[in-house]
């Protein structure tokens, strides 16, 4: 298997469901009376902030209708590193979220097919995500926006009602909060929890439409002023170097800052939509009214228009190895189709038929455009990870989002032209490589 996806151990996506099971927590899997699943399941999650509340409640309605399948949660917090890594072992419950570092043509290898994309995009969207060879492997949990979680009166404070058009209106701004202010940290990274980082590459289709991706593999110079690659990179970039994010980011924490959005002492963070229900229960936590917290889009518009990448979060999936796919299977069915847990998230609803949340409201508002990436040309799913392992670069990762961060904040040498320069350098050599 895989040295790939394991190379990329501390990638994460955003934080989701995790439905994962021990392999060994399944009792025979359907060997019930023969009237339908029976048996236990082991669901892993990264929900840990609801596995014994929200998820515990699920639970119940779903033995309504399948009351001898009883389901076992694992909560996970590292989920992208550990999970990974314990795909080499077969032990990965019996449902769960395909990790981010599984590359498409890995995912036969560790989970069921679903069915066919002709088959299943009728009903759900964002089916090419986790497909290979025309079979399914993962379903959304749910859809999600990008763009950036803001604390809106702090950013009212500073004179900001509308989103920034551009990087340097963006920059500007987040001055304009430090004056403002000054005991808010303009921008908060994560950059110690890794996985936040990740969610700055999910803005990807925001500049260049949905063949964005597509466009990638065709580029040998993506960190190249102009780019859209060099456009995400850049601004996070710009923004440490300017001293605009939190001082020592070795420090930060992913649960913390929720409150520290919530209660205005971070003012923004780049994530996507799923996030804002979570900072505005911080809020609320807090004394704060949930209205205080927004989502914006990034910003950079593209013929006059703001545009959002839309996606799906994490996609659940059942184990290969699981011993009760039976069982397994009732219970994917059932929490993406009767949980409601897309819409408890604010997220988008994860069927072709479903309806936007309401945390998008401002989105309508400065008239954003949805994108939807679209998916790679037949037999080339995955060249894109083919160039981006070659040339070491994880992409969707942390690592080299970290090690800019660190020539931008002084703690490394070397400035942003030659640390871009060095990954052009390596993109081109591994894209000659993989395509010859």
């Amino acid at each position: 298997m895989a040295k790939r996806h394991i190379l990329a151990t501390s990638t994460a996506a955003a934080m989701v469901l995790v439905l994962g099971a021990c392999s060994g927590g399944s009792n025979g899997g359907g060997d019930g009376d023969g009237d339908g699943p029976s048996g236990t399941i082991t669901v892993l999650t990264n929900r840990t902030d609801i596995v014994d509340t929200v998820l515990q409640d699920y639970v119940t309605e779903f033995q309504q209708t399948y009351p001898d399948v009883d389901v076992e949660f694992e909560a996970v917090t590292d989920y992208e590193g550990d999970v990974s890594i314990r795909l080499n072992s077969g032990d990965y419950g019996d449902v769960l979220l395909i990790p981010n570092t599984v590359d498409a043509d890995q995912l036969s290898t560790f989970f069921e097919p679903l069915g066919s994309v002709d088959e299943l995009g009728d009903k759900y969207r964002f089916i090419h995500d986790k497909a290979y060879d025309g079979q399914v492997y993962g379903l959304a949990t749910f859809g999600t926006a990008m763009g950036y979680v803001l604390n809106k009166p702090v950013w009212e404070e500073a004179g900001i009602t509308e989103p920034p058009a551009t990087p340097e209106e963006f920059l500007d701004a987040l001055e304009a909060i430090k004056e403002t202010s000054p005991d808010t940290v303009p921008y908060y990274t994560n950059y110690a929890d890794g996985w936040p980082l990740t969610q700055w590459q999910s803005n990807q289709g925001s500049i260049d439409g949905p063949e964005a991706v597509n466009l990638r593999t065709e580029q040998d110079a993506p960190w190249t002023e102009g780019e859209e690659q060099y456009a995400i990179d850049s601004l996070l970039y710009d923004v440490v170097e300017a001293g605009l994010s939190e001082p020592d980011p070795t420090t930060t924490n992913w649960e913390e800052s929720k409150n520290l959005v919530g209660t205005g002492q971070v003012a923004s963070m780049v994530l996507g939509s799923w996030a804002v229900t979570q900072m505005q229960d911080a809020a609320e936590a807090a004394g704060n009214p949930r209205e205080d917290i927004g989502f914006w889009p990034m910003p950079w518009q593209t013929d006059g228009a703001f545009h959002t990448t839309v996606g799906a979060d994490y996609k659940i999936a059942i184990s290969k190895h699981s011993e009760n796919k039976e069982a397994a299977e009732a219970w994917l069915y059932w929490f993406l189709d009767e949980s409601g847990f897309a819409a408890s998230q604010g997220g988008l609803a994860p069927q072709v038929d479903g309806e936007s949340p309401e945390i998008l409201a401002d989105f309508e508002t400065f008239g954003v455009e949805e994108v939807e990436i679209a998916p790679a040309p037949e037999g080339e799913e995955n060249l894109l990870a083919d160039i981006y392992n070659t040339a070491e670069i994880d992409l969707n990762g942390d690592q080299f989002r970290r090690q800019y961060i660190d020539v931008a904040r002084g703690a490394a040498d070397g400035d942003k032209a030659s640390f871009f320069a060095d990954l052009n350098d390596r993109w081109a050599t591994a894209r000659a490589e993989v395509v010859g």
